[in-house]
């Protein structure tokens, strides 16, 4: 990942007035005169107005000084110098009066809801020198005369709809030293007279879709120019060598771009030069050999075509923090000198043709964090030392010809998150410690030749552990059950023996078992209910015997069963018809019986090869026929005899049971808490909870669609069902949430009619919503291409967000949802979305698990879960917006959550596809992707889908961010669809996952 962040566009007087702003107003406000205090004030309010009276200005009024306004800086006398809103929420165009303030000379409303072309009437303010009007709406071309600026110093338009060319009249704002136009609709050439601009400090000009732009010679004139970004431009064509004639250039980012050829030697010999962003081009050649830019601190130019050897001059850049070579076609050995800068923090040279061995000082001068030279030939043994500086959390070298044992250093590496070791020929007993490793969720070490035994304590906190193809021995552990997030297990092809102990079936969320190819023997677990996610079970080649348990057929998301050369008994369970499996394999063991109707079919034909007691009613081939009648005619007599009785007596107690319960319902002292004019009481509500009116079914209870009225209207009734009477302190905090909830008025959020609470139970009446969930559209029965087409799944996405941005946004204090998922987006008869489900319902259930019964006790479900669940129970917005992200992914490709592969689920699956450079297309549901006209919209909401799912939560975007691009992306006409507005800079990310 990058480890410095790019730095701001221009060094303006933004930050000048946040610093010295409230000493200043203070200072210059006592000798304001009474001409400007009254004119300019008149002048402020009349904008206030004009823009919307927005919250955010509430302290502007008739009766104090400007000068004291949070947003506004005077100067001595008393005149409006610095307008300052950013995100205040204004909106609409800028008026023409804006000039009346006379003196004003910075004007900044970055990211705001401002409308309208590019604001000519600013030209009348003749001492303006900055305009910053950043992420806003404006729209159309940039004017051809905006050098009628003419005292302009910096220019803010980037986050904006703008067309069409950049005006080559603006190579005559010579006194401007910043511009910035990234994120519009830019589609023109460069005009080579930016070239002009001597005093140019910082040009930004990234994410617009230029057609195929080259890079104009002229660019190296300009002889000031600290700062160049032009990433993802659809740049073509070769740098030009005068890049290297900007010699204060500092930071430079020219990725993601169509650009050939070689590198332009000088720029590595720019003295200033501190970070070089080259990635994702098709450059070629060799990486010049000589470098003399000493102030590097980072290099990216992974992606590309480069070959030849890494220069033996890195060593001497003794600031470099990042060194990022990945996905090359580098050869010849790592030199030494890398291994001696003391900066170095990210190493990734994967995918290479690299030979030779490491450096064996690697880690003993520098603390490295991330550590990557997979997919190369390096040979050897790993550098003792790599984690001496304590600050490693990654470690990845698979698929090299590595030897020797793994260090024993690693089990003192206590921030490692990931060990990918596969691959490779590691020999000795693994080191017992790093099992313990707290931080540690990713271990793979598959197709070694290590050996030892599995202790009984891992670290919790692990994901997944690989390490089928080694010599492992002795039990599996019953400590096995304490990785109780554990998602893929595979031991397959070591020396595994015992009994598969009972412990690990409480691996509830484990998506994938393979232990196959071992010595395992006994029983299988016959209590594996709590799989319910698990999609591959492979337990061939071992010693198991006895009956294949029916438990196997809850396993409701299981596709691919393997139990073949074991030693089980018996029939094959008639209850496995109930599963959807794609694959399954019970040959070589000693069942008997006729094969269950489901896979009595050629499609299933080798699927019980070697099993002389099995027969088939279809004649599959190498199994014999079942006979045609039983010889045993008493017995099934007897058995059906028994069946009979034993029906009766079920049917006899469920009646008792449902009477008893319908009286116990009816013998309650209920209480009704209506949040809205009602027609019904809770007479109607409880007459109602019939098993005929049952429509779904959860952990805390169920949800019942209740006719009330003779209109035909229908509400969605919830049960919540405590055997216990609810604790006081509980059942206050139960009711102020739903009162909260109640309260909230929202086109986009399920209106909470009332509750109707007993001692023991609480009954949440909703607004019945006719087409039910997202969910069950994507994923389920309703899964119908012509109802769920892309401007519907736009709509729904823009309506869930609303949502979010009002409860994050706009309500005091915000609302976490901390449960946003597909099947709390609920659906109108007009497909109009809207977010249910607020989990208070948890805070009634958890009561009885001794867990923290507060509304922000973790919550959420598996595949929406944000990576920091793992190592923190803190609550904060952008877990709701992580989960957003989840359901833009699933909009995009039709996958389920959990299931973005075998080992991944959506958003990590998601982020695999994006960073290799697969096509996206392959990614689309095909429900979606066969109509072309709405590519560009998609292409938009799967990578903001990306974004919403970083992993760090402070790189995630706002909902009221996402929200905008949403409406944007919307709002594209059709000849506008050809250009992906606001990528919020997704691109650059390829090397940072």
């Amino acid at each position: 990942m990058t480890l410095i962040p790019p730095p701001p566009s221009l060094p303006t007087p933004v930050h000048i007035f946040i610093s010295f702003f409230f000493i200043a107003a203070v200072e210059f406000s006592g000798g304001s005169s009474q001409h400007f205090l009254t004119s300019e004030r008149t002048t402020l309010l009349h904008l206030k107005q004009r823009w919307g009276n927005p919250p955010l200005l509430r302290n502007w009024n008739a009766s104090s000084s400007p000068c004291n306004w949070p947003e506004i800086l005077c100067n001595t006398n008393g005149s409006v110098i610095i307008l300052n809103l950013l995100s205040k929420g204004v909106a609409g165009p800028i008026p023409p009066f804006i000039c009346d303030l006379r003196n004003l000379e910075n004007l900044l409303l970055y990211n705001n809801y401002l409308t309208g072309e590019f604001p000519t009437v600013l030209y009348n303010c003749s001492k303006l020198t900055e305009i910053d009007i950043g992420y806003n709406f404006f729209v159309g071309r940039l004017p051809d005369d905006i050098d009628r600026l003419s005292g302009i110093k910096w220019i803010e338009l980037g986050g904006n709809n703008f067309t069409g060319n950049i005006p080559p009249a603006i190579g005559n704002l010579s006194a401007l030293l910043s511009l910035s136009i990234s994120n519009n609709l830019i589609t023109g050439p460069f005009p080579s007279e930016i070239g002009n601009l001597s005093n140019l400090l910082s040009l930004t000009l990234s994410y617009n879709r230029f057609l195929e732009a080259v890079i104009p010679p002229e660019f190296g004139k300009l002889s000031k120019l600290k700062n160049l970004w032009v990433d993802n431009c659809n740049l073509i064509g070769e740098m030009p060598e005068s890049l290297g004639n900007l010699s204060r250039l500092e930071w430079l980012s020219l990725s993601s771009n169509n650009l050939e050829g070689e590198t332009p030697s000088g720029l590595f010999r720019i003295k200033n030069l501190r970070s070089l962003y080259l990635y994702k081009n098709n450059l070629s050649g060799k990486i010049p050999a000589v470098i003399e830019s000493l102030n590097l601190f980072e290099i990216n130019v992974s992606w590309n075509k480069l070959n030849g050897s890494i220069p033996d001059d890195f060593g001497k850049l003794k600031k470099l923090v990042g060194l990022y070579l990945f996905r090359n076609q580098l050869s010849g050995s790592i030199p030494i000198g890398i291994s001696q800068i003391p900066t170095l923090r990210g190493f990734r040279v994967f995918n290479n043709n690299l030979g030779g061995e490491l450096p064996p000082e690697l880690g003993i001068h520098s603390k490295l964090e991330e550590f990557d030279v997979s997919g190369n030939k390096l040979t050897g043994k790993l550098p003792e030392n790599l984690c001496s500086g304590g600050t490693l959390f990654t470690v990845i070298v698979f698929s090299n010809n590595f030897t020797g044992e793994i260090p024993r250093s690693l089990q003192s590496c206590h921030k490692l998150r990931s060990i990918q070791l596969h691959n490779n020929s590691f020999t000795g007993e693994f080191p017992p410690g790093i099992w313990k490793l707290s931080n540690l969720s990713t271990l793979r070490i598959t197709g070694n030749f290590l050996s030892g035994e599995l202790p009984n304590t891992i670290s919790k906190n692990l994901l997944v552990l690989e390490i089928s193809g080694n010599k492992f021995s002795g039990r599996i552990p019953e400590g096995i059950s304490s990785c109780t997030n554990l998602r893929v297990l595979k031991a397959s092809n070591n020396l595994l023996s015992g009994e598969i102990p009972t412990a690990i079936t409480n691996l509830s969320q484990l998506f994938v078992l393979h232990l196959d190819g071992n010595s395992l023997s006994g029983e299988l677990p016959s209590e594996i209910k709590s799989w319910n996610s698990l999609t591959t079970l492979h337990l061939a080649k071992n010693r198991l015997f006895g009956q294949i348990p029916p438990a196997i057929s809850y396993l409701q998301s299981l596709l691919d069963l393997d139990l073949s050369e074991n030693h089980f008994s018996g029939e094959i369970p008639p209850q496995l018809s109930r599963l959807s499996l794609n694959t399954l394999n019970l040959s070589s063991n000693k069942l008997t019986g006729r094969i269950p109707s489901a896979f009595d079919n050629l499609a299933f034909k080798n699927s019980f090869l070697n099993n002389p007691a099995l027969c088939s009613s279809s004649s599959i081939s190498n199994l014999r026929n079942c006979y045609a009648k039983s010889s045993h005619p008493h017995k099934i007599f007897a058995m059906i005899l028994f069946l009979s009785a034993l029906l009766i007596l079920i049917t006899i107690l469920w009646t008792l049971f449902v009477i008893r319960r319908h009286q116990h319902v009816r013998d309650l002292t209920w209480k009704l808490t209506p949040f809205y004019k009602l027609d019904f009481t809770e007479a109607n509500i409880l007459s109602g909870l019939t098993e005929n009116n049952l429509i779904g079914s959860g952990g805390s209870g169920k949800v019942y669609k209740i006719k009330i009225g003779k209109g035909g209207e229908y509400v969605a009734v919830k049960t919540i069902w405590n055997p216990r009477k609810l604790d006081h302190i509980l059942e206050k905090e139960f009711l102020s949430e739903v009162h909260i909830l109640g309260t909230i008025r929202h086109s986009n959020i399920v209106k909470l009619l009332c509750c109707i609470s007993s001692e023991d139970s609480k009954l949440l009446v909703y607004e019945y919503m006719e087409n039910q969930s997202l969910d069950e559209w994507l994923h389920g029965k309703k899964r119908e291409p012509h109802c769920l087409d892309w401007p519907r799944r736009l709509q729904i996405a823009i309506g869930a967000a609303h949502g979010l941005c009002y409860i994050h946004h706009e309500c005091s204090p915000a609302i976490i949802h901390r449960d946003v998922k597909s099947s709390n987006i609920l659906l109108d008869s007009e497909f109009k979305a809207r977010i249910a489900d607020f989990g208070f319902a948890k805070i009634l259930t958890n009561s009885n698990l001794g867990q923290t019964n507060t509304f922000s006790a973790i919550a959420g479900s598996f595949g929406y879960f944000p990576p920091e669940y793992a190592y923190s129970t803190r609550v904060h917005e952008r877990v709701d917006v992580y989960s957003f992200g989840v359901i833009l992914l699933e909009l995009v490709t039709g996958k389920e959550p959990q299931k973005g592969d075998v080992d991944m689920n959506l958003a990590e699956w998601a982020w695999r596809h994006y960073s290799e450079g697969n096509s996206m297309v392959e990614a689309l549901d095909p429900k979606i992707k066969q109509d072309s006209s709405y590519m560009e919209q998609i292409r938009l909401v799967y990578k903001l889908g990306l974004i919403c799912t970083r992993t760090l939560p402070s790189s995630r975007p706002s909902m009221k961010d996402v929200l905008g691009i949403l409406q944007r992306c919307n709002r594209l006409s059709e000849g506008e669809k050809k250009k992906v507005l606001n990528e919020k800079n997704i691109d650059d990310l390829d090397s940072k996952v």
